[in-house]
């Protein structure tokens, strides 16, 4: 097994806590042997979180890892709804676990509340997808072990259209071209909105929800006011009027039209793919409504270290040297389905399934959904707002005071 160097010190330094936890009880040693990592010395022992899906493919690499370190690592099952809550109940008394899996959104909350530590990859780094370590990437530091990747993108039946349009106006005159029911079907939820799905489309006119850092991290400051937020909610009231965009086209309801060939096109992810067994799919970017690129969001799946593990430099170590291998990514995307965070690992993945490698493709100019504190703010006003302007309320004025909305939540 690849095995990367970890400077002891530069660990001791970056992973310091003073805490105990229940998942980490052994006897630290400070003292290793040249060439080998901290857990070979002292042995000690981790508990990881994990739920059903992943649990197998942990295991796994736990296993090796008892093997040849003598580490005694504690698997332990989780309902994945129930692990942030927990996570962030128990680690502030002491309990939880070393390791926990997680979503990268869940990254803002964590930190506020301190319960996470932040990793040490080294030279691991470089061999991981740039938009998945961005995602679990705050204020410079990596927080989470990514593994694997999603996105929406547009999913094509070949049958009906033969090339990926290019533009928004270029998918609707293919739908119409084909004389099915739906020229393309974007789902939404009622007088909810979906502003998941429908953000490629409003990136597309150069209004993200807030400014990004060079590193890829989110700051505070809104990014979708203005003439390009404005002119994103004129196109949205434009394609309501015209019957091309629905609040009542629901999740069920786009799938089941996509299923039995009533629209070429559907905007989704890789989970919407076992439903269109026996179709001849391609999966092609989402098409620019707007004169920018359409950039949906990415969710990124990993591993977070707690803030009060006994054993933190054990459990860097597992991470970076038995999670970020080839063997175990792969095995996490065997189970779960979406393309792997490690690169070698996705390659492999769409080398032989061009329906991960077109998601893979499209999420590779993606970007990751915020996950600071202010987000929560967003989701208050951003899709009820969104639907209003499709059903037919003044797109300006209704979007203007959304911001204003979202920008007084986030300064109370």
């Amino acid at each position: 097994m690849r095995r990367s160097i970890l400077l002891a010190a530069a660990l001791t330094t970056t992973l310091a806590l003073g805490a105990c936890s229940s998942g980490g009880s052994g006897d630290e040693t400070t003292d290793e042997p040249s060439g080998e990592s901290s857990s070979t010395a002292s042995g000690g022992s981790l508990t990881i979180w994990v739920d059903e899906t992943r649990q197998d493919a942990v295991t796994d690499a736990a296993q090796s890892f008892e093997d040849e370190t003598g580490t005694a690592v504690d698997v332990v099952l989780k309902n994945f709804d129930e692990i942030r809550a927990d996570f962030l109940a128990q680690v502030p008394t002491g309990e939880g676990p070393d390791i926990t899996v997680g979503a990268h959104d869940w990254l803002g909350e964590l930190t506020t509340n301190g319960v996470v530590a932040p990793l040490e990859l080294g030279d691991t780094a470089a061999g991981f997808e740039d938009v998945s370590l961005a995602a679990f990437t705050q204020d410079g530091q990596v927080y989470g072990l990514p593994y694997a990747i999603e996105n929406i993108a547009l999913i094509r039946n070949t049958a009906l259209a033969d090339e990926a349009p290019a533009t928004w106006d270029d998918a609707i005159a293919a739908g119409e071209a084909a004389g099915t029911k739906f020229p393309i079907l974007v789902q939404s939820d009622g007088d909810k909105g979906d502003p998941y799905t429908h953000y490629p489309f409003q990136t597309s006119f150069g209004a993200p929800v807030f400014e990004q850092n060079e590193d890829g991290s989110y700051t505070s400051e809104l990014a979708m006011g203005g003439p390009e937020g404005q002119a994103y909610a004129e196109w949205l009231g434009e394609q309501g009027a015209a019957g091309n965009l629905s609040q009542d086209t629901t999740y069920d309801i786009a799938v089941e039209a996509f299923k039995n060939g009533e629209s070429p096109f559907i905007v989704g992810g890789p989970w919407m793919i076992e439903s269109f067994e026996g179709l001849d799919l391609s999966i092609d970017p989402v098409p620019a409504a707007g004169d920018q690129p359409a950039q949906p969001f990415v969710g990124v799946q990993g591993f977070y270290l707690s803030a009060e593990s006994d054993d933190a430099i054990v459990a860097n170590d597992f991470l970076v040297n038995y999670m970020s291998t080839e063997d175990a990514q792969v095995a996490l995307y065997e189970a779960g389905g979406r393309p792997p965070a490690l690169t070698a690992a996705a390659d492999t993945a769409a080398a032989d399934d061009p329906i991960v490698a077109g998601f893979r493709e499209v999420g590779a100019d993606a970007v990751p959904m915020p996950s600071i504190p202010e987000m929560a703010s967003v989701w208050s006003f951003w899709g009820v707002t969104e639907a209003a302007i499709v059903n037919g309320a003044d797109p300006v004025s209704s979007w203007d005071k959304m911001i204003e909305d979202i920008q007084s939540a986030m300064d109370a």
